[in-house]
């Protein structure tokens, strides 16, 4: 999707702002990248409009609200049924996202819980399902890197910004 973007080095300087000043606004923007608030107003919609800007919900820390336990399971499910496996996993609030996958498994989870107890309900609700044929869990003890998109997006090459000639990368 990014590529479809056109992200130039304007859009990146906005989104590195937004990501280390969470909640700014528009005007503080201005300011930091020194374009004209017009200009990071209309870069910002341009960017939601294209899904690369997908949101701006709080980031919420689940091990510090109370479910330090955490694991990855992955679902071998059967043939065609991963709209029905997407269903069940939907209605299991320890199941905090899942992804479709290439390999072993099919499916990919990453669950929460408040014990170890909490866990074990969690599997074996996920188990219960009808499409499940195995899983197998690898419970998380720590963060290695954060969930991040910042470093994945300074890899673009951008295009040169032509909407803010005045716009000149910080040095």
């Amino acid at each position: 999707m990014a590529r479809d973007s056109n992200l130039d080095d304007l859009d990146l300087a906005i989104l590195a702002a937004m990501h280390e000043r969470p909640g700014v606004g528009v005007l503080e923007l201005s300011r930091h990248t020194r374009v004209a608030r017009a200009t990071v107003q209309s870069r910002i919609r341009r960017m939601e409009e294209a899904g690369v800007i997908a949101g701006y919900r709080p980031e919420i820390d689940v091990a510090a609200a109370g479910f330090d336990v955490q694991a990855f399971v992955t679902l071998e499910i059967s043939q065609g049924a991963l709209d029905a496996v997407a269903t069940a996993l939907e209605t299991i609030p320890g199941v905090l996202e899942a992804y479709a996958t290439t390999g072993s498994g099919d499916v990919l989870c990453r669950i929460g819980a408040d014990s170890h107890r909490g866990l074990q309900e969690v599997l074996l609700q996920i188990d219960r399902s009808g499409s499940v044929v195995r899983s197998t869990s690898v419970v998380i003890l720590s963060t290695v890197v954060p969930r991040r998109t910042l470093p994945l997006l300074r890899t673009l090459n951008p295009v040169s910004s032509s909407k803010a000639p005045a716009y000149r990368r910080p040095g």
